[in-house]
C-alpha cells in the first residue's frame, strides 16, 4: 500500500447519514478517529440538520444539500480553527446530524399532582395529560440543553427527559391562562391552542424545540373534589327543593317505607307538618253568622271580616291582630278574593304582575295578611 492509499483511508471524503429509522433525533457521525480532508463532501438529506463542534464549540450549521468543505463554506470553524490563508491540512470536528421532521403522537403526563388557584375551588391539585408534537426547531440550544453529547439520541430517552420539563412549562402556562377547572373539561381543544403561543416560546429559549401541536385529553381532580362537584350537580338537578322532598316523601309512603325506622318517622314526621301548614294555609275566613268550626269552638275574631254593604260592594275591612303562635297568618287565593271582594282570577293577576305580594308553592300561592294590607294602602 502507498502513501497516497494509506493516507486515503485515514481521511473521511464523504460524510453523510442514511437514516432509516423513525425514533432518532440527533446523531452524531463516527469518525473512527479519522480527519476531514479539504474538499469533503457533506451530504444533508431534506428534514436534516449538520452541526459541527470543534473543541466543544459551535462551528457551522449546514442545511439540505451537498456542500464541499472548504474554506468559504465554513466560515465559523475557519474562524475557530485560525486558519489565516484557508485550510490545507485535515482536521478533526464531531458532526452531529439532527432529524428536523416533525415527531407526533407523544405522551405527556403530570407525574405528580399540580397546585393552581382555582376561582370555585381555590386551590387545588389537579392532574392532566394528553399528547403532543414537536420538531427540532434551533440545532445549537437543543444539542447543548437536551441531547448533549450522546451519540445517538432516540426518542425514548428524549421522552424521559423533557416530560418533567415539559410538565413545568404547562403549568406556568396553564396558571397564565387561568381557566377554571370545571370549565377545562369542555375547554380542551380550546385550550390546547390557546397553549401553544405560550408553549413555543418557552420550548425554543430553553430546548430550541417547537410544539406542532399539545392536546389536553384529560384532567382530573381528586376524589373529593369530584364528590363536591357531583354533589353541586346533583343539588342543580333536583331544583325545586320542596317539590323534592316531597315527592322523597310520597316514593317513601308508596313502597312502604314509612312504616318504620328513622326514615320512616322523619316521613311520618314531615308529612305531618306538611298537612299541618296545608290545612292552616287553606282555612277559609269564616264569614259572621256561619257555624263554629274546629269542634265547635268560634273562630277567633280575627278570622271574621266586616260585611260588605249591599249598596256599595267592595273589599271588606282587614282584620287586626294574629291569632298567635309567632307566625304570619297565611291567605289562599280564594280566600284573599273573598275578602278583597273579587273574582279569585283578580287576585292571582295581581298575584302574577306581581302588584300583590305572595309565594307560590308548587302549584298554590299563599298570600300573607301583611302583605294584603300592604296592597290595600298602595
Amino acid at each position: 500500500m502507498g502513501l497516497m492509499d494509506y493516507l486515503k483511508t485515514q481521511l473521511l471524503e464523504i460524510i453523510q447519514w442514511e437514516d432509516d429509522s423513525r425514533d432518532t433525533i440527533s446523531w452524531r457521525f463516527p469518525d473512527n478517529d479519522k480527519e476531514i480532508k479539504r474538499g469533503a463532501q457533506l451530504i444533508v438529506r431534506e428534514s436534516q440538520l449538520v452541526q459541527f463542534i470543534y473543541l466543544g464549540q459551535f462551528g457551522d450549521t449546514f442545511g439540505p444539500g451537498k456542500h464541499t468543505l472548504v474554506t468559504d463554506n465554513i466560515p465559523v470553524l475557519s474562524q475557530i480553527k485560525g486558519w489565516k490563508y484557508g485550510f490545507e491540512s485535515p482536521f478533526k470536528a464531531d458532526v452531529y446530524f439532527v432529524n428536523t421532521r416533525l415527531f407526533t403522537g407523544n405522551k405527556w403526563g403530570t407525574q405528580n399532582p399540580i397546585m393552581l388557584r382555582d376561582a370555585d375551588f381555590g386551590i387545588i391539585r389537579a392532574r392532566a395529560f394528553g399528547t403532543y408534537d414537536f420538531k427540532v426547531k434551533d440545532v445549537k440550544v437543543f444539542l447543548k440543553e437536551v441531547a448533549g453529547t450522546d451519540h445517538h439520541f432516540r426518542l425514548d430517552e428524549f421522552a424521559d427527559v423533557m416530560r418533567s420539563r415539559l410538565v413545568s412549562v404547562f403549568t406556568d402556562a396553564l396558571a397564565k391562562a387561568k381557566v377554571p377547572v370545571l370549565d377545562l373539561a369542555a375547554r380542551y381543544t380550546e385550550l390546547g391552542e390557546a397553549l401553544l403561543p405560550i408553549l413555543n416560546p418557552l420550548l425554543l429559549q430553553r430546548y430550541g424545540l417547537e410544539l406542532g401541536s399539545f392536546v389536553i385529553e384529560n384532567v382530573s381532580v381528586p376524589p373529593e373534589v369530584e364528590q363536591a362537584i357531583d354533589k353541586r350537580s346533583s343539588m342543580t338537578a333536583i331544583g325545586n327543593l320542596n317539590d323534592y322532598v316531597k315527592f322523597q316523601m310520597a316514593e317513601s309512603l308508596a313502597k312502604g317505607e314509612g312504616g318504620g325506622g328513622i326514615a320512616g318517622m322523619a316521613a311520618q314526621f314531615g308529612i305531618g307538618m306538611q298537612m299541618a301548614r296545608d290545612l292552616g294555609a287553606t282555612a277559609a275566613p269564616a264569614v259572621a253568622g256561619a257555624p263554629p268550626v274546629m269542634g265547635g269552638a268560634a273562630p277567633p275574631s280575627s278570622f271574621i271580616p266586616s260585611p260588605m254593604s249591599a249598596a256599595s260592594p267592595g273589599p271588606t275591612a282587614l282584620p287586626t291582630g294574629g291569632s298567635g303562635g309567632g307566625l304570619p297568618e297565611l291567605l289562599g287565593p280564594v280566600d284573599a278574593a273573598k275578602v278583597l271582594g273579587v273574582d279569585e282570577s283578580d287576585v292571582v293577576a295581581a298575584l302574577t304582575d306581581g302588584s300583590l305580594k305572595g309565594k307560590r308553592i308548587g302549584t298554590q300561592w299563599r298570600i300573607t295578611r301583611a302583605a294584603l294590607e300592604e296592597f290595600l294602602k298602595n
